[in-house]
């Protein structure tokens, strides 16, 4: 992200960051503020760049992986349209015949002509977290393929290696500080720029939205970088916050908070009352053959099948895409919608496999907002919220951040306090910054930043980082200036 100081007066192009603010500005807060927020904005931008431009990288390329897939992966997830649909308790048992060794978890049944099922199951060969998607024809039970699949949204092996990409750099959890790390500076390195980018004096309102014309060198970078950052930073905080809602430490108190604001996310309860389903006419451990499926692992008594379950859900107005989920012992099968384009359908319901009562219902309309605000900023970050039009919006803003690094570098080098010395660098401000902004100002914007520091722990650690070798580095310098005097 930003490196340099975009708020240099217009009328100046190779000035030093070190100008004074415009004479207009003298005495305000903003211009007591402004060098130290540029101090930050200079370290963060010039040491979490790197991190950033990984995770946008990474990002970008998953973000068109949703497209890439359904290419890659054509064989398994279509076939050609046929003139009836079996019964989704036959196409499981064609599942089941093709992998025995494997345990079946749930069921997503074709959504659209030409879609295949998807057998989803457990599998010695498959690793912990992930399953293996068994493929089937709908309209013949012929077993197209078998897939590694990850998550909710089903991710195949192309995105599923692109998202662990982004996550961990497949690390693993030494992996996940990356993603931390670049998520808990983004908003910080986001916000300070645009306060920069709006403080600063320009001869045309227009430059703060659109680049400068007629316009070359540093300047010219400065403009683009300032205009795009512009228009981008909404977007970057938002895939900061969400972003951090799943990492290992900010994650935590997120949840925290959100579980204390009652704005946990409801969970359909499949759980059986005592006695229920227990097979009590003598048929236990087989389907009643209508809809087939028979029973389940781990689960005795009797079982009216995958379909009577589907029929029974959709009675109770859950359609569209859906997932099921199969009875185990003590609890019965759970209906989903997983339709996650606006308006969502999220209703889901559970039914008991003895009888195929509805049991339990959640609709999506009574999540508290809390909930609701979560669920659709993970999706947009996921990619699944609006379907292709998220995904090419998550593919520019991913690029956004690529482009604002690579000009917040070349400024830092076309900044170089002497040109011949091609091995040196642009100066960041002067230290001491923070003892020229008033106390007023001074003592909240501490208080904020040492809450914030203990709510996003990443963040306050390399902060600390970086003020101790900030310090250090002063020291240094003090110490070879009284040696050369």
């Amino acid at each position: 992200m930003a490196i340099d100081d975009p708020v240099q007066p217009a009328h100046e192009t190779e000035a030093d960051p070190a100008t004074p603010a415009a004479a207009g500005e003298r005495g305000t807060t903003w211009s007591a503020l402004r060098p130290l927020v540029l101090r930050i904005h200079f370290y963060a931008g010039l040491l979490i760049a790197p991190l950033l431009l990984v995770a946008a990288a990474s990002g970008l390329l998953y973000a068109l992986s949703f497209q890439a897939e359904k290419f890659l992966y054509s064989n398994e997830l279509e076939v050609p349209v046929g003139d009836r649909s079996l019964p989704v308790g036959d196409q499981l048992a064609a599942a089941r015949k093709a992998h025995p060794e494997g345990t079946v978890t749930a069921v997503w049944p074709s959504a659209e002509a030409g879609a295949t099922t998807r057998v989803l199951m457990t599998t010695p060969e498959v690793e912990e977290g992930k399953s293996l998607a068994v493929f089937v024809d709908p309209y013949t039970a012929e077993v197209r393929g078998e897939l590694a699949s990850y998550g909710s949204s089903g991710a195949l092996p192309l995105r599923t290696w692109l998202d662990e990409l982004h996550r961990d750099l497949h690390l693993g959890d030494l992996g996940r500080h990356y993603s931390e790390l670049a998520a808990s500076w983004l908003w910080v390195v986001a916000l300070g720029g645009l306060l920069l980018w709006l403080g600063r004096r320009r001869t045309a309102r227009r430059d703060l939205l659109v680049p400068e014309r007629g316009v070359k060198g540093r300047r010219k970078t400065l403009s683009w970088h300032g205009t795009v950052g512009m228009w981008a930073v909404l977007g970057l905080v938002l895939l900061s916050a969400t972003g951090l809602t799943w990492s290992r430490y900010a994650g935590e108190n997120i949840g925290a908070v959100q579980d204390q604001l009652g704005g946990a996310t409801p969970v359909v309860s499949a759980a059986l009352t005592e006695g229920a389903g227990d097979g009590g006419d003598g048929h236990e451990g087989h389907g009643d053959g209508h809809g087939g499926g028979g029973s389940h692992e781990g689960m005795t008594g009797m079982d009216i099948g995958i379909d009577n379950a589907l029929a029974a859900a959709r009675q109770a107005g859950i359609e569209g895409r859906l997932s099921v989920i199969l009875p185990s012992e003590g609890s019965g099968y759970v209906v989903k919608e997983t339709d996650t384009q606006f308006p969502v359908h999220l209703d889901s319901v559970a039914v008991d496999p003895a009888d195929g009562r509805v049991i339990d219902e959640l609709r999506f309309a009574d999540y508290p907002l809390l909930a609701k605000l979560t669920r659709f900023g993970i999706d947009a970050h996921t990619g699944v919220f609006l379907g292709l039009a998220n995904q090419l919006a998550l593919a520019a803003l991913a690029f956004a951040p690529i482009m604002l690094t690579v000009w917040g570098y070349r400024m830092w080098w076309l900044r170089r306090p002497t040109k011949e010395r091609r091995l040196s660098a642009g100066r960041p401000m002067p230290r001491g910054a923070w003892r020229k902004a008033p106390v007023t100002a001074l003592l909240p914007l501490a208080a904020l930043t040492a809450l914030a520091g203990w709510f996003v722990p990443l963040l306050g650690i390399s902060l600390l980082v970086f003020l101790a070798v900030d310090l250090v580095l002063g020291l240094v310098a003090r110490v070879r200036t009284r040696t050369a005097a």
